[in-house]
């Protein structure tokens, strides 16, 4: 066991962990982060999603280890925010909220996505969230609740 300092939503942490264990593991079981969602365990769906020093990541296939030091954001921690706010509902008010299990990482792509770019248009929004699978709702909603959520917060990003 090591102790890994790192910051997570805003407040340092220390864990004492292999640091060969997964991030997603560590934030989940030990520091109770449930809305990191492991849908497919390989990096390929992106319900796992998190902010690494401000880059989308997936947590699925990072270590602890890994972050030592780092800045990380999970959607407990953006939804506590503005942002995060205009996010959930923009997406709520387009309709984009199917089973649940793709919305905490495509939050957080769309985090990512208004940070580089606060008014996309639509194709960018279908590359910034193109790492998020969702089975539910066929994109087109999603894409709706991006652009709602960066009218919403317009002078946030």
């Amino acid at each position: 066991m090591h102790e890994i300092q790192f910051t997570l939503n805003g407040s340092p942490v220390t864990v004492k962990a292999n640091p060969l264990k997964r991030l997603i593991d560590v934030l989940r079981e030990d520091l109770g982060m449930t809305g990191v969602k492991e849908g497919c365990g390989e990096g390929e769906c992106g319900a796992c999603s998190i902010l690494r020093n401000g880059k989308i990541v997936n947590s699925c296939i990072m270590l602890v280890g890994m972050v030592e030091g780092d800045d990380i954001l999970t959607p407990e921690g953006l939804s506590a925010g503005k942002r995060g706010k205009a996010i959930n509902e923009g997406y709520a008010q387009a309709g984009a909220v199917q089973c649940g299990i793709c919305m905490p990482g495509m939050a957080i792509a769309t985090e990512a996505l208004l940070r580089e770019n606060p008014t996309p248009n639509d194709h960018e929004i279908r590359v910034g969230i193109s790492g998020n699978l969702c089975r539910c709702t066929g994109y087109d909603l999603i894409v709706k609740g991006v652009h709602r959520a960066a009218e919403l917060g317009k002078d946030l990003w």
